[in-house]
């Protein structure tokens, strides 16, 4: 009997000798360095950018994707022949000002006209169209609190009427202490015709009394309703994000970004 325990314990202490190294081997194994072999894809031109009914200095930001490995960075290209036409109207030439950032003379849009934008680079055509809407203008901004899991949240509300019968969409630029810290869309399919209060859901709780949140309020044309939408989507806005993919460019030849014609009003609040 004696004999037999020894063995057994023998084989307790060998079992628990194996059951050692091969938890040891787990987590080593999960110390491991993966090299992952990322493919690299071709630099592809990005365009974003825009026109308004404001008498300003509209801009066009022009860029190239770059390597997945590299820092994020505007990798902004020099070069390119940016022209933009409406109606037959004379062309106007944006000049390029600083690095990919190409700037028109001062002029206003106007509310029903298709423009078409034409980006010239590298042998290559690219061109985009939108229609501009018709001005809808922010009425007002307040606050408003709500609670959630018992805890109070403040947020901005853009107030303003939205036209009867005709279909609507609308971005909403928000940017606090200067900084745009959210960037929204939203369309007039239930809300057809009504007085809109319309929350867009970034806390104010990190600001303090005298700070300001400022909202320029954007009509803009389905197409472009249709990239910002996928733009939000992608990272999560209004639900758990989509697979990644790119925003339906209104750009031909493979382009990224988007052509913008829209009209443009702003409110400021500043936080009591």
């Amino acid at each position: 009997m004696i004999k037999e325990y020894m063995k057994i314990g023998n084989l307790k202490k060998h079992i628990s000798s194996v059951l050692v190294l091969v938890v040891l081997s787990v987590f080593t194994s999960c110390e491991k360095v993966i090299d992952l072999k990322l493919d690299e894809a071709e630099p592809v031109i990005v365009i974003d950018g825009g026109i308004s009914d404001l008498n300003v200095n509209h801009k066009i930001r022009i860029s190239k994707t770059y390597s997945f490995t590299e820092p994020n960075k505007f990798n902004g290209v020099t070069g390119a022949v940016v022209v933009l036409t409406a109606n037959g109207e004379n062309p106007i030439v944006f000049v390029e000002v600083s690095p990919g950032i190409y700037q028109s003379p001062k002029f206003k849009g106007k509310s029903g006209i298709r423009y078409e934008l034409t980006v010239t680079f590298e042998g290559k055509t690219y061109k985009a169209s939108s229609i501009m809407p018709a001005r809808v203008t922010l009425d007002s901004l307040t606050f408003k609190t709500f609670n959630f899991f018992g805890e109070n949240n403040s947020y901005i509300v853009a107030n303003f009427s939205d036209p009867a019968g005709i279909p609507n969409q609308y971005r909403y630029i928000l940017k606090a202490k200067g900084v745009i810290e959210e960037d929204a869309v939203s369309e007039d399919r239930f809300n057809d015709g009504n007085k809109v209060a319309n929350v867009i859901f970034y806390e104010l709780d990190d600001l303090i009394k005298g700070d300001s949140v400022n909202v320029e309020f954007q009509c803009v044309d389905k197409e472009v309703y249709r990239y910002f939408y996928s733009l939000g989507q992608n990272s999560g806005e209004g639900g758990p994000p989509v697979a990644p993919a790119n925003p339906p460019s209104n750009f031909s030849n493979g382009a990224l970004g988007v052509f913008n014609a829209h009209t443009s009003s702003s409110r400021t609040a500043v936080i009591k």
